[in-house]
Formats: C-alpha cells, sequence, structure tokens
C-alpha cells in the first residue's frame, strides 16, 4: 500500500505540473502557433472543465470497481495520450484539445489517493495525510516553473512535453502494478449521489470549494506570467522565478493547512481566515497595485500560500459523507473545486481583453484580479452558514 501511495503521488505531482506549465510555455507557444493569452486562458478552462466534469464517472469508479483501474487506464490513455498530442500540435485548436484529454486523465488521481486514505486511516487524521500529499505533489509546481523554463530553453518545447509524456504513460503503467485496491466491508449500505446532494451540511462546503482554489490555480496556472512580463519587462528566467516563488508558497500552504483543523480545534476557522486574506490581497491589486517586480511576486507567493486551503476544505466535506459514498463524496466536492477554477479561468480570458479595452494594463489586470477577489468574499459569505467539524 505504501508504494500504492507514493505512486499515487508521483502521478499527481504530474497532474499539479500539467494544469500549471502554461503560464511558462506561453511565450513559445505565442511565438510558434500563435497561441494567444485568451486562447491559453480557454486551453486551461477547458482541462480543469474536463477534471471537473469526470469526477462522477470517477466517483462512481471508485466505489464500484476501485481506485488501481480507474487511475491508472485514464492516467495512461488520457494523461500520457494528451501530453503526445500537446507535444506534436500545429495550432491553439491542438492546444485545447490536448488540455481536455490531459485533464480527463489527471481527474483519477488525487481523488484515489483520498479514497484509499478515507478506507484505511481514521476521519482524524485525513486532513493532515490530505495536505501532506498535495503539499508533496505541489513539486509539480516548482517543476512547471524555473525547471521548465530552463529545459525549454534546453531541448525546445516539443521535446520537452514528449518526454513528459513518457513519463506519465512509465507512471501510469506503476499504478496498474504497485496500487492495491482497499478491501470493502461485507454488507456495506449502497447509496447515490442524491443522498449527497440531500445532505444540507454539504452545500455550504461546495460553495466553499468553488472559489478556495480558483484564486492560486488561476494566477499561478496562467496570469502570473503575462501579468509580470507586460507591467514589469520580464523575460522567460524572470517568469520562471516568479512563477518558482509562488509554487514554493503555495507547497508550504499545503503543509501549513495540513494540521490546521487540530491546531484551531475545527476547520472552519483557518478556512475563513485564510481565504478572507486571499481575497483581501486580490483586491489590494486593484486598489494599491505592486509598484515593482518583487513586491508584485511577494503578493502572489501570499495569495499561493494562503490560498492552498484545498485540502482542508475538501476535508470538512468529507467528515459529513458516510462510509459508503466515501468515493462519490469526496469527488463532488472536488467536482465543485475544479469546476469553480475552470470557470474563473474561461471568464478570465473574454473579462480581461473587455477590460483592457478601456484601461491601462495594469488597471485592467487590477480590476481583473479585484473581481475575483470578489467572487472569493462571495464565497465565503455562504460558507459562514456551515457547520463545523473537529479536528
Amino acid at each position: 500500500m505504501r508504494a500504492g501511495i507514493a505512486v499515487l503521488v508521483i502521478a499527481y505531482t504530474l497532474s499539479q505540473f500539467y494544469r500549471a506549465f502554461l503560464a511558462v510555455l506561453s511565450p513559445a507557444l505565442l511565438q510558434e502557433l500563435g497561441a494567444t493569452t485568451a486562447d491559453l486562458a480557454r486551453a486551461s478552462g477547458l482541462w480543469f472543465a474536463a477534471f471537473a466534469l469526470m469526477q462522477l464517472p470517477v466517483g462512481w469508479a471508485l466505489d464500484t470497481i476501485g481506485p488501481r483501474r480507474t487511475a491508472s487506464v485514464l492516467f495512461l490513455i488520457g494523461g500520457a495520450g494528451g501530453a503526445a498530442v500537446f507535444a506534436s500540435a500545429q495550432g491553439p485548436g491542438a492546444i485545447m484539445a490536448a488540455m481536455v484529454l490531459i485533464g480527463i486523465g489527471c481527474a483519477p488521481i488525487l481523488m484515489a489517493t483520498y479514497y484509499i486514505f478515507a478506507r484505511q486511516f481514521s476521519a482524524a487524521v485525513f486532513g493532515t495525510l490530505a495536505g501532506v500529499t498535495v503539499g508533496v505533489s505541489s513539486l509539480g509546481n516548482i517543476l512547471s516553473a524555473a525547471p521548465l523554463a530552463g529545459l525549454i530553453a534546453a531541448f525546445g518545447w516539443r521535446t520537452t512535453v514528449g518526454a513528459f509524456a513518457v513519463l506519465t504513460a512509465l507512471v501510469a503503467l506503476a499504478i496498474w502494478t504497485l496500487v492495491r485496491d482497499p478491501t470493502r466491508p461485507e454488507g456495506e449500505a449502497r447509496g447515490s449521489l442524491m443522498d449527497l446532494l440531500r445532505m444540507p451540511a454539504l452545500w455550504p462546503i461546495m460553495a466553499m470549494m468553488f472559489v478556495c482554489y480558483a484564486p492560486a490555480a488561476g494566477l499561478r496556472g496562467l496570469w502570473i506570467s503575462p501579468y509580470v512580463n507586460t507591467l514589469f519587462g520580464a523575460d522567460l528566467a524572470q517568469i520562471g522565478t516568479a512563477t518558482l516563488v509562488m509554487g514554493l508558497a503555495m507547497v508550504a500552504g499545503n503543509f501549513l493547512y495540513g494540521p490546521a483543523d487540530r491546531l484551531f480545534g475545527g476547520r472552519k476557522r483557518p478556512i475563513l481566515i485564510g481565504n478572507a486574506a486571499v481575497a483581501l490581497m486580490l483586491l489590494s491589486f486593484w486598489v494599491v497595485p505592486p509598484g515593482g517586480l518583487w513586491p508584485a511576486i511577494a503578493l502572489f507567493a501570499a495569495i499561493g500560500l494562503l490560498g492552498a486551503s484545498y485540502p482542508i476544505v475538501i476535508s470538512h466535506g468529507r467528515s459529513f459523507c458516510p462510509p459508503h459514498l466515501t468515493g462519490r463524496g469526496v469527488t463532488l466536492l472536488n467536482l465543485f473545486g475544479m469546476g469553480g477554477a475552470g470557470v474563473m479561468q474561461f471568464a478570465s480570458g473574454p473579462g480581461f481583453s473587455a477590460l483592457a479595452q478601456t484601461r491601462a494594463p495594469a488597471e485592467a489586470y487590477g480590476a481583473l484580479f479585484g473581481i475575483i477577489g470578489l467572487v472569493v468574499l462571495a464565497g465565503l459569505s455562504v460558507y459562514l452558514w456551515s457547520k463545523d467539524s473537529p479536528g
């Protein structure tokens, strides 16, 4: 089981890499394929949309056929296959199709890991395990920053992405070989997604899931690169540094939130505090924008640090799910988390284009980030009504 969890963590590291690598690839894709920021925002949104829409069938598959087959088959066909399509792309349309495939392939990985945790460990340590898993896997964010920029400079973007397609296929085969499905108790109760949707305690948490991951994912995955390039003239190396710093902050944030439920005696308070701070920092781009490259990077890093509440929010929701609906429960929550990130990415591209028509670049970016901050505040206003669960 330890070897299986380890290889799932490696797979989720690649998932983190794929959702964030467009920020560093964007200059090369613009130059060679003519892919604009709006095209890449759409491609990123499609990744999250495919990932989110797969959560319901993945939840059924985890509860029915188990995590080993669910994760390995989808990761091989979607993840490795999509990366291969990306490496051979001849235009923005192929990039979008590749991101859909990669999103489908990455969809079951974290949920398979959480399913095993929920079946094998007590609810009291689920949040810590979830946070550690995402924290370690967030090394994919780091890999998609300065290291990716170095690989692209040395080998070109097509060769680099093609190599990751091969690595993804090898990891998928390792999942098939090493992961073991948890034993199900005999006579376990049956249930459906509707049983979860009839639980009032889950709805405020799903509202929080919809907004908690989107800011850090959107800024790190796409917007940090054009922001520092347009406003401060950052080159590829500086873009790599900026994304690396924010990625490291997101890693630290996952470890920070992991034990927070036990430190605060519950999950609700740290979620409220952290996400309120994120909303205020996003609004600061609008009201008092940073005056230089490093102040901007520091602000992005702070958003990455405190915007890493995803594991503890999903732990909050999972605490209300009955054991026989564990797979469907965590994937339903993940649907809202990834769906929210996808919706914001879809909206951010045309939203920024509209803002840029009447505003200077700094004002357009500030308004875009400020609007995202207001969306986070709206989610928090619903989450205030949630029922806490003990750490």
